[in-house]
């Protein structure tokens, strides 16, 4: 048996935790590799929306077994209130069996936090929009060899572990920001859900998959972010702090790359982006505000406005090709239903010469993209359920950038519930 993996080809939010949910009944655990608390996956299905932070997104089925990994950055405190939100929906993961976390996966602590948050108020305009919820200090510690492990939280002298760390941090605020917020209540909430999370199994990750492949179960990687974030082959620096590529799913989980099967890529209809960061595609108009308020975008777990605009064709190519990804899933393409024209970036304007590939640097140097016009379509598709019913120019748009990819659409999300959502092959 091989591990599938399913990730974004964009700069994030393109769905990912809907196609898990719709997807974990086939398989036999899910695991996610990559990221923090700063993935904001959103689910909807029996008329509830639940938003998922670090779990993985197959926990709602009780025959699926869900992994955090080891390549998981986890917040004790975020980590508890997403477990008590689940509780009090009726979801309790304790009674359910059916998480285990990654002994090698880092914690944050709350001085990670304040090193984040003090860190981007110093480069002012230069920002890169972070989340602040520390993803990139933990990150800096796991490679710099200072960092606090759950593993570490078994350990009869985790507090003195922790203590170390944390008067490092301290120290670092002060020497370089002068001064260290209070952050007591955070301290306290920390070791209150490291209590919780000692209720539940902790485990050798690569083992842990590896057993499941041994034994001929069916396991699928599920991604954070999106590709177009990743730390060595993203927009750098306006980049998250780990490989969200299908890399990152190696190093995240311990499997060999070859142990990997079907790649699932997704990518929205158009394209959005949060925070600071070249977008190519982007529009500063009425028709990205439209896009925003028909797609909802707004940040899963920052509620901060998505940047908008048209599809990017050299972008997706680039994607797909450092993926390996062998089937796609178009989502929010309802988004676009009432445009009489939509467009597609096919080129980009670089250096006064015509590219179609993604260059090094699109920070200080603009691509501009060039964009071909398509046709739109009028009906509403939110509520069909056949491939028949898809319309006509719909369908000319999947073909023109099946064409383009170079790679099939397979899967049509129609709308964010879990029964809108169309196998096309």
């Amino acid at each position: 048996m091989a591990v599938d993996v399913l990730l974004g080809l964009q700069w994030g939010d393109e769905g990912k935790g809907k196609i898990v949910d719709v997807l974990s009944a086939g398989y036999d655990l899910i695991a996610r590799f990559q990221g923090g608390p700063n993935a904001g996956h959103t689910l909807e299905f029996d008329g509830k929306k639940f938003v998922l932070n670090t779990i993985p997104s197959g926990i709602f089925f009780d025959n699926t077994m869900n992994l955090i990994g080891n390549g998981v950055v986890i917040d004790p405190i975020t980590l508890k209130k997403e477990i008590d939100k689940l509780k009090a929906a009726g979801h309790d993961l304790l009674a359910k069996k059916n998480l285990v976390i990654a002994k090698k996966a880092h914690l944050i602590l709350p001085t990670h936090q304040l090193l984040d948050a003090a860190s981007e108020k110093k480069m002012g305009e230069g920002k890169i929009g972070s989340t602040l919820k520390g993803i990139g200090p933990t990150y800096m510690d796991k490679t710099g060899r200072n960092g606090l492990r759950i593993g570490d939280i078994t350990l009869p002298d985790f507090k003195e572990r922790y203590q170390k760390l944390a008067d490092k941090h301290t120290s670092m605020l002060t020497a370089l920001y002068g001064h260290v917020d209070d952050f007591s209540e955070r301290e306290a909430a920390f070791f209150e859900a490291v209590e919780l999370i000692k209720q539940f199994p902790l485990v050798d990750s690569e083992h842990y998959v590896n057993g499941y492949l041994k034994e001929g179960k069916k396991v699928l990687a599920e991604g954070a972010q999106g590709t177009m974030l990743d730390i060595d082959f993203g927009s750098y620096p306006f980049v998250t702090s780990s490989n969200t590529t299908t890399a990152g799913a190696c190093t995240g989980l311990g499997i060999a790359p070859n142990k990997i099967g079907e790649v699932i890529g997704i990518f929205k209809a158009y394209c959005t982006r949060v925070g600071g960061g070249p977008f190519p595609t982007e529009l500063n108009n009425e028709t990205g505000e439209e896009l925003r308020r028909i797609g909802h975008e707004f940040g899963a777990t920052t509620g901060r406005p998505r940047r908008t605009g048209w599809i990017d064709l050299p972008a997706l190519k680039y994607a797909i090709m450092l993926n390996g990804v062998t089937q796609l899933v178009m989502t929010k393409a309802d988004v676009l239903s009432g445009f009489e024209k939509i467009y597609a970036c096919t080129q980009y304007d670089y250096l006064g010469e015509k590219i179609d590939y993604m260059p090094y640097d699109i920070c200080a140097v603009e691509a501009i993209p060039i964009l071909k016009e398509i046709d739109g379509w009028h009906e509403d598709i939110t509520g069909i359920t056949k491939v028949a019913e898809i319309p006509a120019k719909l369908k000319s748009y999947i073909a023109f950038l099946e064409k383009e990819l170079g790679v099939p659409v397979k899967y049509l999300s129609v709308g964010p519930d879990r029964v809108q959502t169309l196998v096309l092959y």
